[in-house]
């Protein structure tokens, strides 16, 4: 009787060790699967004062889709949490559309190299962060599933791990398509 209650003792703990090594590989890989956005966010914000410099000599006029660029480059680098991230990502990408939309009204620099290079580079690094947000995403919701679940749940609370972690989702304003007005081309 005594050996039975001991193994018995010892299972669980083996099981809640393992359990909660199981938790914590988890919120590494969400950890680590949020710096690869913040890595490709980076990146991403890298390329736009040459992107910047580039289109000033050819659409002296568009300051406004250059400043709502730079505003939206600040935010990114300035972010702390994912959802502050998000907004800034959200910003960034609506601004870049209205700068390549910018560029289709002027053939010389949609012609120019150094634009081409960067518009290759920037779509190439759009694409990593898309996958890194979605892998994020998916370790997030691995996550905030795993410490909901029974018997898991017990050691999330027990080891004070049993909050859910924020997904990297766009805001509902965000999600509307870029307007690009180009009237005021004609003054």
């Amino acid at each position: 009787m005594l050996w039975g209650l001991v193994i018995l003792l010892v299972i669980l703990v083996l099981w809640f060790v393992l359990t909660y090594n199981n938790l914590i590989s988890s919120e590494k890989k969400v950890e680590n699967a949020w710096a690869q956005i913040d890595v490709q966010l980076k990146r991403r914000a890298d390329l736009i004062p040459n992107l910047i410099e580039t289109v000033k000599g050819y659409a002296k006029f568009e300051q406004k889709v250059l400043t709502d660029v730079t505003k939206a480059r600040t935010a990114i680098l300035s972010a702390k949490t994912p959802k502050d991230a998000a907004k800034g990502e959200n910003m960034l990408s609506g601004a870049l559309k209205s700068i390549f939309a910018v560029a289709e009204s002027y053939p010389t620099l949609k012609a120019n190299e150094n634009f081409k290079a960067l518009q290759e580079e920037l779509s190439s690094t759009e694409n990593k962060v898309s996958f890194a947000r979605q892998f994020y995403n998916d370790m997030v919701m691995n996550w905030n599933t795993m410490i909901l679940q029974f018997p898991t749940n017990i050691v999330a609370n027990i080891s004070g791990r049993n909050k859910n972690k924020e997904f990297f989702e766009a805001e509902i304003s965000e999600r509307k398509s870029v307007k690009v007005d180009f009237s005021d081309l004609s003054k």
